[in-house]
């Protein structure tokens, strides 16, 4: 099983660190990463493997939206299912 994570805000130091920190964390492997810097916007997608995480789906959820408010970013965490179906004609 897989997950989407998307981080968009103000770019700062550290945010890639602190988002694999917290997947670190619970046991999610990231296995895929992009991101991008336009002038000051910050916007990164990651690919995560959630077959191993080390507790509910909704507890990691939970816990990437509370480090988006902590440091000021906009995280959400999709997953895959529920990512597929939305793209899926």
């Amino acid at each position: 099983m897989k997950a989407v994570i998307t981080v968009i805000g103000h770019d700062t130091v550290g945010i890639l660190a602190k988002v694999s920190t917290r997947c670190a964390e619970h046991n999610a492997n990231i296995i895929e990463v992009t991101q991008s810097v336009m002038e000051d916007l910050f916007a990164m997608v990651m690919l995560v493997d959630i077959t191993k995480i080390t507790c509910d789906f909704t507890d990691l959820q939970n816990a990437l939206v509370e480090l988006g408010d902590q440091i000021g970013m906009k995280i959400h965490v999709m997953h895959e299912d529920i990512f597929n179906s939305m793209h899926h004609i």
